[in-house]
Protein backbone atom coordinates (compact mmCIF):
# COMPACT_ATOMS: atom_id res chain seq x y z
CA UNK A 1 0.00 0.00 0.00
CA UNK A 2 1.29 3.40 -1.07
CA UNK A 3 2.55 5.90 2.02
CA UNK A 4 -0.30 8.17 2.69
CA UNK A 5 -0.28 11.61 4.05
CA UNK A 6 -3.75 13.37 5.06
CA UNK A 7 -4.38 16.44 5.22
CA UNK A 8 -5.13 18.02 8.77
CA UNK A 9 -8.79 17.51 9.83
CA UNK A 10 -9.28 14.99 7.05
CA UNK A 11 -12.55 13.26 7.23
CA UNK A 12 -13.69 10.38 4.62
CA UNK A 13 -16.73 12.00 2.25
CA UNK A 14 -19.60 10.10 0.40
CA UNK A 15 -18.15 12.57 -2.65
CA UNK A 16 -15.06 10.43 -2.65
CA UNK A 17 -14.33 7.27 -4.48
CA UNK A 18 -15.29 4.73 -1.49
CA UNK A 19 -12.46 3.25 -0.26
CA UNK A 20 -10.04 5.32 -1.80
CA UNK A 21 -6.27 5.20 -0.79
CA UNK A 22 -7.18 8.47 1.70
CA UNK A 23 -9.95 6.28 3.16
CA UNK A 24 -7.85 3.65 3.83
CA UNK A 25 -4.73 5.26 5.83
CA UNK A 26 -7.80 7.61 7.66
CA UNK A 27 -8.97 4.35 9.25
CA UNK A 28 -5.94 2.74 9.34
CA UNK A 29 -4.53 5.67 11.70
CA UNK A 30 -8.08 5.85 13.79
CA UNK A 31 -7.44 1.85 13.83
CA UNK A 32 -3.95 2.26 15.27
CA UNK A 33 -4.48 5.25 17.55
CA UNK A 34 -7.23 2.82 18.99
CA UNK A 35 -5.58 -0.12 19.80
CA UNK A 36 -2.43 1.98 21.20
CA UNK A 37 -4.99 3.37 23.65
CA UNK A 38 -6.60 -0.13 24.42
CA UNK A 39 -2.72 -0.82 25.03
CA UNK A 40 -1.86 1.27 27.66
CA UNK A 41 -5.08 1.14 29.41
CA UNK A 42 -4.41 -2.27 29.38
CA UNK A 43 -0.71 -2.53 31.05
CA UNK A 44 -2.77 0.03 33.86
CA UNK A 45 -5.03 -2.72 34.43
CA UNK A 46 -2.04 -4.99 34.83
CA UNK A 47 -0.01 -2.80 36.84
CA UNK A 48 -3.49 -2.14 39.26
CA UNK A 49 -3.56 -6.10 39.27
CA UNK A 50 0.27 -6.92 40.69
CA UNK A 51 -0.15 -3.93 42.73
CA UNK A 52 -3.96 -5.14 44.35
CA UNK A 53 -3.51 -7.25 47.97
CA UNK A 54 -5.70 -9.99 48.29
CA UNK A 55 -4.75 -10.65 51.48
CA UNK A 56 -7.16 -8.18 53.22
CA UNK A 57 -7.61 -9.43 56.72
CA UNK A 58 -11.22 -8.29 57.12
CA UNK A 59 -13.69 -10.32 54.94
CA UNK A 60 -14.92 -7.63 53.47
CA UNK A 61 -11.96 -6.14 52.34
CA UNK A 62 -11.25 -9.12 50.63
CA UNK A 63 -14.30 -9.39 49.24
CA UNK A 64 -14.38 -6.04 47.59
CA UNK A 65 -10.78 -6.90 46.13
CA UNK A 66 -11.92 -9.72 44.62
CA UNK A 67 -14.97 -7.84 42.91
CA UNK A 68 -12.71 -5.21 41.48
CA UNK A 69 -10.43 -7.58 40.60
CA UNK A 70 -12.87 -9.83 38.82
CA UNK A 71 -13.85 -6.86 37.06
CA UNK A 72 -10.75 -5.40 35.95
CA UNK A 73 -10.24 -8.88 34.36
CA UNK A 74 -13.19 -9.08 32.54
CA UNK A 75 -12.82 -5.78 31.17
CA UNK A 76 -9.05 -7.23 30.09
CA UNK A 77 -10.48 -9.97 28.32
CA UNK A 78 -12.55 -7.50 26.43
CA UNK A 79 -9.77 -5.38 25.38
CA UNK A 80 -8.29 -8.20 24.34
CA UNK A 81 -11.05 -9.65 21.92
CA UNK A 82 -10.94 -5.60 20.80
CA UNK A 83 -7.58 -5.51 19.83
CA UNK A 84 -8.04 -8.53 17.96
CA UNK A 85 -10.65 -7.58 15.89
CA UNK A 86 -8.28 -4.28 15.61
CA UNK A 87 -6.09 -6.42 14.13
CA UNK A 88 -8.05 -7.87 11.70
CA UNK A 89 -9.37 -4.82 10.50
CA UNK A 90 -5.91 -3.56 9.76
CA UNK A 91 -5.09 -6.88 7.56
CA UNK A 92 -8.31 -6.02 6.22
CA UNK A 93 -6.79 -2.85 5.27
CA UNK A 94 -3.75 -4.19 3.74
CA UNK A 95 -5.39 -6.69 1.56
CA UNK A 96 -7.51 -4.64 0.60
CA UNK A 97 -11.15 -5.76 1.64
CA UNK A 98 -11.79 -3.36 4.13
CA UNK A 99 -14.74 -1.27 4.65
CA UNK A 100 -17.34 -4.24 2.28
CA UNK A 101 -19.48 -6.29 3.77
CA UNK A 102 -17.86 -9.80 4.45
CA UNK A 103 -21.54 -11.80 3.71
CA UNK A 104 -22.52 -9.08 0.67
CA UNK A 105 -19.68 -7.81 -0.49
CA UNK A 106 -21.65 -4.18 -0.82
CA UNK A 107 -20.14 -1.09 1.11
CA UNK A 108 -20.35 -0.98 4.73
CA UNK A 109 -20.57 2.74 4.76
CA UNK A 110 -18.80 5.60 5.46
CA UNK A 111 -21.12 6.07 8.42
CA UNK A 112 -21.17 2.73 9.89
CA UNK A 113 -17.02 2.63 9.57
CA UNK A 114 -17.05 6.30 11.79
CA UNK A 115 -18.74 4.56 14.37
CA UNK A 116 -17.31 1.11 14.40
CA UNK A 117 -14.08 0.83 12.14
CA UNK A 118 -14.20 -2.91 13.11
CA UNK A 119 -17.20 -3.73 11.50
CA UNK A 120 -17.37 -6.51 9.00
CA UNK A 121 -21.01 -6.34 8.04
CA UNK A 122 -23.39 -4.32 6.62
CA UNK A 123 -26.24 -2.49 8.65
CA UNK A 124 -28.60 -4.78 6.91
CA UNK A 125 -26.61 -7.82 7.12
CA UNK A 126 -26.24 -6.78 10.85
CA UNK A 127 -29.37 -6.95 11.48
CA UNK A 128 -30.49 -10.08 9.95
CA UNK A 129 -27.72 -12.02 11.90
CA UNK A 130 -29.47 -10.11 15.12
CA UNK A 131 -33.09 -11.31 13.96
CA UNK A 132 -31.55 -14.63 13.40
CA UNK A 133 -29.94 -15.03 17.27
CA UNK A 134 -33.17 -13.46 18.34
CA UNK A 135 -35.32 -16.01 16.56
CA UNK A 136 -33.21 -18.70 17.71
CA UNK A 137 -32.60 -17.62 21.37
CA UNK A 138 -36.71 -18.11 21.23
Amino acid sequence: MPVVTLPPNYKPSEKEEYMNEMQLEYFKEKLLAWRSELMKESETTLQDLKETNLNEADPNDRASSETDQSLELRTRDRMRKLIKKINQALDRIENGTYGYCEETGEPIGLARLEARPVATLSIEAQERHERKEKNFAE
